[in-house]
């Protein structure tokens, strides 16, 4: 008897094609939401929809692209960093994340997931130190799999 293996939830999503495709129908939905807006008014970097694609992928299970041509998981959170709790505009960029999830059809299972992934992320970046001096250099993109964090 041949035993599947499982598709990775990069692979459910659509792969990198359809990461970015989430990655752009968030961002447009941040645009739209007054205080999700907020944390994009002072710009973005010129591929920061590729590089937010590709640094979901890694996380959920794709190739490492964004560690190995973009940056780290230092950098990324070094980025989050100084700006203190800021519970409802979390709240605000999962509410869109999830209405994202809708405008490209994901639903089910692969919803879920991408759901607990993106809510456990941007925990994460809120928790980030006072300081981007206190993060340590050579942080690796944490893990995520269809049952939640890999150690």
């Amino acid at each position: 008897m041949d035993v599947e293996q499982p598709v990775t939830p990069f692979a459910a999503a659509g792969g990198g094609e359809g990461l970015l495709a989430l990655a752009e129908a968030w961002h447009v939905r941040c645009l739209a939401d007054a205080e999700a807006a907020h944390p994009f008014e002072q710009g973005t970097h010129p591929q920061h929809l590729e590089r937010l694609a590709a640094y979901w992928g890694e996380a959920l299970g794709g190739p490492a692209t964004y560690s190995h041509t973009m940056a780290d998981e230092s950098h990324v959170r070094r980025l989050h960093a100084c700006d203190g709790p800021h519970p409802s505009l979390d709240a605000a960029a999962v509410r869109c994340f999830d209405a994202a999830m809708s405008d490209v059809g994901i639903t089910g299972a692969l919803r879920t997931t991408l759901h607990d992934y993106f809510a456990a992320a941007t925990e994460r970046m809120t928790g980030q130190p006072i300081s981007a001096d206190d993060i340590p250099d050579g942080l690796t993109v944490p893990q995520w799999s269809w049952s939640g964090p890999i150690d």
